[in-house]
């Protein structure tokens, strides 16, 4: 069983619910990063938590989810050595693992109900790394350093 790290925004809270309860009750140790509640929040502050725990070890791989899965996917990848992947279905979750390594699935609610978001869980933990041709790619993309200056963009309060 793994050590797994879940958390969401209010857009994403009451699947993260229902995949914390599934997981549980599959045997794994979950650590509940939050949200708790359906008052507003930043994806991104729950996307760095989760990729923080699995960054520092202290959980194996990440389970986030917001409205779309997008946006807390593009906070959790800022964390060096977390490759966090969006996906919509059994294939994309299974590939993503065997492919890409990842190590954070990232989850919509508004896209996917929990059936399929379940069944993407799943296939995601029984995936495995598949290495080989894989191994540079997943090189590269760790090898990735963030970009020399932040944005120019500004956006209202």
């Amino acid at each position: 069983m793994a050590r797994i790290a879940a958390g969401a925004d209010h857009a994403g809270v009451q699947l993260k619910d229902v995949l914390v309860a599934y997981l549980r009750d599959a045997g794994h140790e979950v650590v509940d990063c939050g949200t708790y509640g359906l008052d507003r929040v930043d994806y991104p502050d729950y996307g760095e938590l989760v990729a923080r725990k699995v960054s520092a070890g202290e959980a194996e791989l990440g389970v986030c989810v917001c409205g779309t899965g997008i946006g807390i996917a593009m906070a959790a990848n800022k964390v060096p050595g977390v490759r966090a992947a969006t996906v919509h279905d059994v294939i994309s979750a299974r590939l993503t693992r065997q492919h890409n390594d990842a190590n954070v699935i990232c989850l919509g609610e508004r896209l996917i109900d929990s059936t399929v978001a379940i069944e993407a869980v799943d296939a995601f933990l029984e995936a495995s790394f598949e290495g080989g041709r894989h191994t540079p790619r997943v090189a590269k993309i760790d090898a990735l350093l963030p970009a020399s200056s932040p944005t120019t963009a500004t956006y209202p309060e």
